[in-house]
């Protein structure tokens, strides 16, 4: 059996998920995707080679194959660029929204595959946070001089 871990939820964020979203994330992870990462093919559960461009050695194709799933031909890597990482796959909302649960919002998405799915995302929520501690100083210190003091 493949096993079902899920990806931690901020406590703030649980209220919004449905109750049934374990049901919800098993079936887009290992029914429609069939235990692999729908962006990239990465097979969940698995531990594979990676290099440090995120190519991954398949070994159900024996090929390299690059972000895409794509099949790679000709590479060489230098050995010490090559680790080897667990593919844990999640569900993953491709509005950021966690109370659309949608079938076509939904992806089966591995680690890797999810951060550079949510990049905008963060980096959007990062600016905010900033803009916000930069409101605080304004309003609480004055003139508002460096972003690393609050």
């Amino acid at each position: 059996m493949i096993p079902l871990s899920v990806m931690p939820i901020k406590k703030e964020l649980r209220k919004l998920y449905p109750v049934d979203w374990r049901q919800i994330s098993a079936a887009v992870r290992f029914e429609r995707a069939r235990g692999r990462c729908e962006a990239c093919g990465r097979p969940h559960g698995r531990i594979v080679c990676q290099a440090s461009d995120g190519a991954w050695w398949d070994a159900d194709a024996a090929t390299w194959r690059d972000g895409r799933a794509r099949a790679l031909v000709g590479l060489s890597f230098p050995l010490e660029a090559i680790r080897t990482t667990r593919v844990v796959t999640a569900a993953a909302h491709l509005d950021h929204d966690p109370r659309n649960n949608a079938w076509e919002n939904l992806k089966s998405l591995c680690a890797r595959c999810h951060l550079e799915n949510d990049r905008p995302e963060h980096r959007r929520r990062r600016w905010l946070t900033l803009r916000m501690r930069k409101a605080l100083g304004d309003l609480f210190l004055g003139p508002y001089r460096n972003f690393t003091s609050l």
